[in-house]
């Protein structure tokens, strides 16, 4: 798009991109050939694509049209604006950010489960932001069931849904909730085990859900590991997670949260509200999962804090 509508300014011109361009047919013929024949004489590159069909490839090719090629500049930024595609990769499995909203004391609801809302609308805006930045919205079958959610990106203006995905061992799910009802429109997977009944597989193909067969956990569960190796199989790079405590905690546990991001507001719910992260099974703190800060804001009178897996 950008070398038509430089049309033949490009020709002699210097070509900023943010990955090596591609050496191969993948959905679009190689980048690699469309820089060449629109003329360029330089490319900068941050990094090279460590996708074997490429990797290299695509440099070696601009340099053998003597084109001058610029290798490393900006490659952090590069690594954090590919994290997605960089992990599908190079992991096997989608860049998964968790999302929690939390009282001061760390509680996502009441002992009644009552949780709409915790936080202020700026924050929940900000939610629909992260929703936009991913491929997936995911969810765990106990969150569904009790919020009944859409799971859309709404108030801000994109073309497009990022796919749903539920967990949900044995599709227990009614196709008759709001997620059901748009499986049609906007794009609805199902992780379930193989001791889903076959009834229910069909109830909820007939609804328009795609239906993906993950590997149990020992409780039975969908395992967290497997559905996000089949989820990048199915070419999702970035994936944002806003399930309960059960489902952040497993993925914690996994070694599987890579980015979170967590809006804490002024309120106090006490200990019989319910945990925003279920047990994790410690009896060290230097067995506890790490993070670094990143980001730290006020939202609205909520206070939001991104943290990056590592710390």
């Amino acid at each position: 798009q950008a070398l038509a509508q430089a049309g033949s300014a490009a020709r002699g011109a210097t070509a900023h991109v943010s990955l090596e361009p591609c050496a191969h047919h993948g959905r679009t013929p190689p980048c690699a050939d469309a820089l060449i024949a629109a003329g360029i004489a330089r490319a900068v590159i941050p990094i090279e694509d460590p996708d074997p069909r490429v990797s290299g490839r695509g440099i070696a090719r601009l340099r053998a049209a003597g084109i001058e090629v610029c290798l490393g500049a900006e490659a952090g930024a590069a690594r954090q604006a590919q994290a997605g595609f960089l992990s599908r990769v190079l992991r096997g499995r989608p860049h998964l950010t968790l999302k929690l909203a939390l009282s001061l004391d760390g509680r996502i609801a009441t002992a009644s489960g009552e949780s709409r809302w915790i936080t202020g609308a700026a924050a929940r805006r900000l939610v629909h932001a992260e929703r936009a930045r991913n491929d997936a919205v995911m969810i765990g079958a106990g969150t569904a069931l009790a919020d009944d959610p859409e799971l859309t990106v709404r108030g801000i203006g994109i073309g497009w849904q990022p796919v749903r995905v539920v967990l949900d061992s044995r599709l227990a799910l009614d196709p008759g909730c709001r997620l059901g009802q748009g499986a049609r429109t906007v794009p609805l997977w199902l992780c379930h085990t193989p001791d889903a009944p076959p009834a229910r597989r069909a109830v909820w193909a007939d609804a328009g859900a795609v239906l993906v067969e993950c590997a149990a956990s020992a409780g039975g569960q969908v395992d967290v590991g497997d559905a996000l190796r089949n989820l990048a199989a199915a070419g999702l790079t970035r994936v944002f997670c806003e399930g309960g405590g059960t489902v952040a905690a497993s993925l914690l546990r996994a070694g599987l949260v890579d980015e979170l991001v967590a809006f804490s507001a002024g309120r106090v719910i006490g200990a019989e509200g319910r945990a925003g992260v279920a047990g994790l099974g410690l009896d060290r703190l230097a067995g506890a999962p790490g993070f670094r800060l990143v980001e730290l804001r006020d939202t609205g009178g909520d206070v939001l804090h991104r943290w990056m897996a590592g710390g």
